[in-house]
């Protein structure tokens, strides 16, 4: 048992019951239940990551499609995206939101200043944040790298993590931003500090099953395509946002930068809340995670 981790799979919930003979809470079953009645894809089907990827699913993994991934969305508090979808292992620990960013060929020649994106992260947060409170949401805080930004040149991915905080936690958003031929697909990873070890190693493997189409891959890129008026840097500090800035259109910065958290710690703790406090009766154990396996 991973101590207190959150789980949101309706039959670890009823398995675990089941060995102790206590039922779960109304608020952990309530839960549950919406999060399985979501329109699931499965192996072996390949899931559509919008009409420029697909992404290869295998047993351990389930997927949803647009409308899926708004229900979700809205089911964890966060703002619905236009085109997003999503990812997830059935054991239910984590899962990572994909959309495509259309903003054309990214140059990965610029070098990565972490201290300086981070300066710049926490600048925006302001921005962020007034947007924010305007579609009711709360404040977010982005306290420090929980992984530096560093690009691999040979998969052409750009990876990151930042650590956020809210009213009702710490959250961890790491990006895997995978670079294509007419623009970027980010994939957001959604998970807490102490397992975000163990949770990256699985959603690494199961992004492996990830592929653009073979026109719309990066080495596919030919003279006279769209090139990006921005670089790794600016996919980092708000993407799309960055240029919108550039062009002194403020009220799309706002919007760019509010959608950029496109999955935050509120309305994941909330959906988790009944879960941490079934197993913290369920144990007699308070509200502190185990670390991660490997830690110090």
């Amino acid at each position: 048992m991973r101590g207190l981790k959150i789980v949101i799979a309706g039959l670890a919930l009823w398995t675990t019951n089941a060995a102790i003979g206590q039922a779960p809470s109304p608020e952990a079953k309530a839960s549950a239940e919406k999060y399985n009645a979501l329109p699931w894809i499965n192996a072996p089907a390949a899931a559509a990551i919008t009409d420029r990827a697909t992404l290869k699913l295998d047993a351990r993994v389930r997927a949803l499609d647009v409308n899926g991934t708004n229900e979700l969305l809205k089911l964890t508090g966060n703002l619905p995206e236009d085109a997003s979808y999503t990812l997830a292992p059935k054991s239910g620990n984590w899962f990572a939101i994909y959309s495509f960013e259309d903003v054309g060929y990214v140059k990965d020649d610029e070098k990565i200043d972490a201290p300086a994106l981070l300066k710049t992260l926490k600048e925006n947060q302001q921005q962020a944040n007034e947007e924010r409170q305007k579609q009711g949401f709360g404040a977010l805080t982005v306290v420090d790298w929980a992984v530096p930004p560093h690009y691999d040149p040979t998969t052409h991915n750009l990876e990151y993590g930042v650590k956020l905080a809210s009213a009702e936690g710490e959250n961890i958003n790491y990006h895997m931003r995978m670079l294509g031929r007419r623009g970027v697909m980010d994939a957001t990873l959604i998970t807490s500090p102490q397992y975000l070890r163990e949770d990256l190693a699985e959603f690494r493997a199961a992004n492996g099953g990830f592929a653009f189409k073979p026109d719309e891959s990066y080495a596919a890129f030919k003279q006279g395509d769209r090139v990006s008026e921005y670089g790794l840097a600016a996919l980092v500090t708000g993407g799309a946002a960055a240029a919108v800035l550039k062009g002194g259109l403020l009220k799309g910065l706002l919007a760019g930068l509010a959608a950029f958290w496109k999955v935050i710690a509120v309305g994941l703790v909330a959906f988790f809340a009944a879960f941490k406090r079934f197993f913290a009766r369920l144990f007699g154990k308070g509200e502190e995670l185990g670390p991660p396996p490997g830690s110090d």
